[in-house]
């Protein structure tokens, strides 16, 4: 089940400081520039760069939670995703399986994938599996980096449709991408970013 994200004063040296909730079930929609700083943000919220500030998830403080701790409530999933093993399965854990499969079926791949070799992938191919892992972990707040740019328009919907349904059972989204016509079908609250700072979009 999804929770508030609340951002006060997030800031590093490149971007910020950033002020936003976001609210359990509803997506936060970012737009901008190549190097406006639409992923720098991501990964703030996440903890993996430096940065100063406060996030809470619900009441919790991120300054409560260990970094891992924060990490398995708070998923990101960058625009490319790591692979460190040539086999796909070796990315999920077996209690995944089922979960993962049932996912691939619904975002239009085949379940053999879930057994292929990894340099076997397309580049749509490994954009759906890499949501898969997000997913999987059942975040409580997911962020997400451009996560259809490689996809045809079919699988962008069953995209959005699989993001839509996790958002209605309360999983919270901070979506970065550059079709705003998708930043208008999934963002509840629509913002630019330039120059790392975050304003109401146009």
């Amino acid at each position: 089940m999804g929770e508030r994200l609340t951002l006060r004063g997030l800031q590093s040296p490149l971007a910020g400081p950033f002020d936003a909730t976001v609210e359990a079930g509803t997506c936060l929609a970012v737009t901008g520039a190549s190097g406006a700083g639409k992923s720098l943000f991501l990964r703030m919220i996440a903890d993996l760069d430096r940065n100063s500030g406060e996030a809470w998830l619900g009441e919790q403080p991120r300054s409560g939670l260990s970094a891992p701790d924060w990490r398995r409530r708070v998923v990101y999933a960058p625009a490319e995703s790591g692979w460190w093993s040539d086999e796909v399965a070796a990315h999920f854990d077996p209690a995944q399986r089922i979960a993962a499969a049932e996912l691939a079926e619904r975002l239009g791949l085949p379940p053999e994938l879930l057994s292929a070799q990894v340099a076997r992938l397309s580049t749509g191919e490994r954009q759906r599996l890499a949501l898969i892992r997000a997913l999987v972990r059942d975040p409580a707040v997911l962020l997400l980096d451009e996560p259809t740019a490689a996809l045809d328009r079919d699988s962008i919907g069953r995209v959005e449709a699989v993001l839509k349904a996790r958002m209605a059972a309360g999983t919270t989204l901070v979506l970065i991408t550059h079709d705003p016509d998708q930043a208008e079908r999934l963002g509840d609250q629509r913002l630019t970013m330039k120059a790392g700072r975050l304003s109401e979009a146009a």
